[in-house]
């Protein structure tokens, strides 16, 4: 029975970071101090918004004030010629036919909340027909692999039993030290009570043993945020595991205390989230509205992707905002500076935007009731007026990752069929001297987007093993590492048919040590600088996974149309709660079922 027990403790770590939505939305959050009093926003003050960035976050942001304040003049500033962001799907002929390259993110995984309130955006644009999903008894969702030391280990997942989960903790070397990390992870002290974060890797090792920080955890990271498992926060991203440390004796007695009492700690505002979601999908007598059990049809899958690629998300909602007459779209145009017109009864934003496209373009200060910006908080930083009016954010870190995607005519190339395998840190140097992070089946990932029989591979390599450099490697020495990765690990040796390759620059925030204690304190500056109509969402706060982003885009403008929240980050103020709910009973609306 205790081998049983941490056997699937080790499988609930792993999904945490791998399969769940906790380390894609990434923040613990907090309870409201208070919703109500914060109430003091009248509509008809939320006149002329701006929204700065035209990624995800700001495509969202805008379509979701678009409806829920129709009468509001809406202006999406955007720096470079194209909407999206991250979000860059390519078709590209081959042959007869076409095949998808992405270099951003390629799959969305439907968790509850953020996924569902993903589900419910792509209901409200018009694009079920689109989706593309990926079942939970494919070979992309049950076979996800490491390579370690020398060979690609299939990781502990769906379909997998306690006896191959034993095997594998006992012969393969990547758990070399993890089976007796597990069982003696109850027996170990609790932190010091005034260690108010530390890094992932630091937590791990205190508590489960250096090796699943080192061959595991670290391989995850790299597939999510492409950073260094010792320098990013646990607090942050492994959420539910600190609150078990502090609350409980260890890890283990939270997670067997969660199961005995069938309730798993819950953020409050998810609860609030889900309650509006069930209002909009469902009508007054519980019936599903139109295109409700598609998206049901869609929750049960592994992941999901769209037909044309992610990017048709970003498309999607482009077009829709350029046919809204109150949506003002100006690309090309980066803003300047950004600055609380001081007005005690009506404080007012006022933005300088300048063009990009011509040297002669003289800028004109905008004023705006109210702002939203989505770009990088270093960004935001660098324009605010007085400078450095958001001081922490200047300390958030970005990484930068070359995205090479390969197309090869034979189909049968892959040793292996899955979603793809991860890189640990702990890996020899000579088995990845170029610095890769992982390596994605494309063509097992994303059945039914190409039209053209294949194999389909994506290399990202660099993130935080680029850290500090000046320049980077081209498109051609970035082709040739991809080549040396696969021949290396898949023993592939055709040349590809097309490649494509890509540097996405400081494109993943890193949520270090100490990032929800920034987080708290920029949140009074907006308060106390900018007086409310300053907030802030995207991926360098509150989680930088693509639903996330939606998540955050639907938070902010439903806080500004509500008056209920004044910076964006109010989930890092106030009194630290959770709430037991049992997940049966808070989705027997949504799954249909009664307990």
């Amino acid at each position: 029975m205790p081998i049983k027990y941490h056997g699937n403790a080790l499988e609930i770590l792993l999904k945490q970071c791998y399969t769940t939505s906790y380390c894609q939305r990434s923040i613990r959050r907090r309870a409201f101090a208070s919703t109500t009093a914060a109430a003091d926003i009248n509509n008809d003050e939320v006149s002329n918004i701006a929204v700065l960035g035209g990624g995800i976050t700001g495509l969202a942001s805008a379509f979701y004030l678009s409806k829920e304040l129709p009468n509001a003049r809406i202006t999406l500033y955007e720096g470079s010629s194209r909407l999206g962001g991250w979000l860059h799907s390519k078709q590209i002929n081959v042959g007869d036919g076409q095949v998808v390259f992405e270099q951003g993110p390629r799959t969305l995984r439907p968790s509850i909340p953020n996924g569902l309130v993903t589900l419910e955006l792509v209901r409200q644009l018009d694009l079920i027909d689109e989706v593309l999903t990926t079942s939970k008894d494919s070979f992309a969702a049950q076979n996800r692999f490491l390579y370690y030391p020398d060979h690609l280990v299939r990781m502990p997942g769906p379909g997998t039993s306690i006896w191959q989960i034993i095997l594998m903790l006992l012969g393969e070397p990547v758990f070399k030290g993890v089976l007796p990390g597990c069982l003696g992870e109850p027996l170990k002290e609790r932190r010091p009570s005034n260690l108010q974060d530390e890094s992932v890797g630091s937590f791990l090792s205190r508590r489960f043993g250096s090796p699943i920080a080192d061959n595991i955890v670290s391989a995850v990271l790299h597939g999510i945020y492409a950073g260094d498992v010792y320098q990013l926060s646990v607090k942050s991203l492994l959420p539910k595991m600190w609150f078990f440390e502090g609350q409980e004796s260890s890890v283990a007695e939270g997670l067997l205390k969660s199961w005995s009492e069938g309730a798993q700690p819950t953020p409050p505002e998810d609860m609030i989230v889900l309650e509006d979601l069930r209002k909009k999908l469902f009508d007054s007598e519980s019936k599903p509205m139109p295109g409700v059990e598609r998206l049901q049809e869609i929750q049960k899958s592994s992941v999901f992707t769209f037909k044309k690629g992610i990017g048709q998300l970003a498309d999607r909602l482009e077009s829709v905002l350029e046919a809204n007459p109150n949506v003002q779209i100006k690309k090309d145009t980066r803003v300047d500076s950004l600055s609380l017109v001081q007005d005690e009864a009506d404080p007012q934003i006022q933005v300088t935007p300048v063009s990009n496209k011509t040297s002669s373009f003289e800028p004109h200060n905008h004023t705006f009731t109210h702002v939203i910006s989505t770009l990088s908080g270093k960004t935001l930083n660098a324009i605010t007026q007085p400078t450095n009016s958001l001081s922490p954010l200047a300390v958030t870190p970005a990484v930068t990752v070359m995205v090479v995607n390969l197309f090869y005519s034979n189909p049968s190339l892959l040793p292996v069929h899955g979603f793809g395998y991860l890189l640990p840190r702990s890996l020899p140097f000579d088995q990845n001297p170029e610095r890769a992070l992982g390596v994605v089946f494309d063509s097992d990932a994303t059945i039914g987007q190409d039209n053209v029989p294949g194999t389909k591979v994506t290399v990202m390599l660099g993130g935080h093993w680029w850290d500090g450099w000046d320049s980077y490697p081209d498109e051609e020495e970035g082709a040739y590492m991809a080549k040396a990765i696969l021949a290396r690990h898949l023993r592939i040796g055709e040349e590809p048919n097309v490649v494509r390759v890509g540097l996405q620059k400081e494109c993943i925030p890193q949520y270090t040590v100490g990032h929800s204690d920034r987080m708290r304190e920029t949140s009074a500056m907006l308060e106390s600088k900018f007086k409310g109509r300053l907030r802030v969402a995207g991926n360098s706060y509150t989680g930088v996974g693509l639903n996330d982003c939606v998540r955050a885009a639907r938070d902010v403008a439903m806080g500004l149309v509500r008056g209920e929240r004044k910076t964006g980050l109010e989930a890092f103020v106030g009194e630290e709660k959770w709430v037991k709910q049992d997940p049966r009973k808070t989705l027997e609306w949504w799954h249909g079922t009664k307990s």
